[in-house]
């Protein structure tokens, strides 16, 4: 999938100059709080990408054109009372991965985290142990707890993306997070109790061999779908309406699940532009099926058949 440096020099090189593989930007809007000096957001989106994009998250090495395009954003809403750098908000998380022989960036996730709470503190630098994942402070350990979740499941799924089943590494290592989460009274999103569409079950189903079908579909729809459109547009068109049918029958076997929700968050808008170039016919056949997969876009797919 990526390229393999030979030779002793380029390794080095690569040590020295693109080893990691995350390319991410941070924003942080906090307009709805009151009594921070806002020099401290902005030390926060530093602290936030320096921590992403200095972190080595696995073992292979990127060249720059290969790192992995992201954008988090924190919407903070209020602090957490009593606690001093404490805030509490939602997290937008956005990443893509390049379609082979274009210019066009695929999302790999579009998703919105609405059960963000953390502390910072100005100029405290972010960091991460895997092995220590609650640390000795819970609210401060959940924002690189956060922050480090996201990363393994975007580099998850854009390994997932390439190969079969090649991000199990990363979605392992986000399972484990959740496993050893931090805990507080402010804390939530890590525990099965607490909702049906959270960070556990995100993890929880994404590893699940019982969610397999949702892998498979998610690599032939990249990889022998999206990837080879500008090479052999019929064989394309065919893997990505197979792959619709095997996203039928997976909801069929598992309704209303957090993952099929998660993959149209980031694939609805782009299955969209790919049914308006598909014929008639078979928009027949798959509109009724997307328009129950992702509700959300329901009545935009139905306008397709007018």
């Amino acid at each position: 999938m990526r390229t393999i440096l030979l030779t002793v020099t380029l390794i080095l090189l690569t040590h020295l100059g693109f080893a990691q593989e995350l390319n991410c930007k941070t924003i942080v809007i906090a307009e709805q709080v009151q009594g921070t000096d806002p020099k401290v957001f902005k030390t926060m989106e530093q602290a936030i990408s320096e921590f992403v994009n200095t972190r080595k998250w696995g073992s292979d090495n990127f060249e720059n054109k290969e790192k992995i395009e992201c954008v988090f954003t924190i919407i903070i809403n209020k602090q957490v009372e009593g606690v001093e750098g404490g805030f509490s908000g939602r997290l937008s998380i956005q990443a893509t991965r390049p379609v082979f022989n274009t210019t066009y960036a695929t999302n790999l996730v579009n998703f919105v985290d609405k059960d963000v709470a953390f502390k910072y503190i100005q100029f405290q630098p972010v960091e991460f142990n895997d092995n220590r994942v609650a640390g000795n402070d819970a609210l401060a350990s959940n924002l690189s707890a956060l922050i480090s979740f996201y990363c393994y499941m975007i580099l998850g799924l854009d390994y997932d993306s390439f190969a079969l089943k090649n991000g199990t590494e990363f979605f392992n290592k986000a399972l484990n997070i959740v496993n050893n989460a931090p805990e507080n009274k402010s804390i939530v999103g890590w525990k099965a109790a607490e909702s049906q569409r959270n960070r556990f079950w995100l993890s929880d189903q994404i590893s699940n061999n019982r969610f397999v079908g949702m892998r498979e579909a998610f690599y032939k729809y990249h990889r022998l779908g999206l990837d080879v459109l500008s090479t052999d547009e019929e064989a394309a068109r065919t893997v990505i309406h197979n792959t619709i049918y095997a996203l039928k029958q997976i909801n069929n076997d598992n309704p209303s699940t957090m993952l099929m929700q998660f993959f149209f968050n980031a694939k609805g808008e782009e299955i969209l532009n790919f049914l308006a170039k598909t014929n008639m016919q078979e928009k027949q056949k798959l509109i009724p099926i997307l328009s129950s997969l992702d509700v959300s876009n329901a009545g935009k797919y139905n306008e397709l058949l007018r």
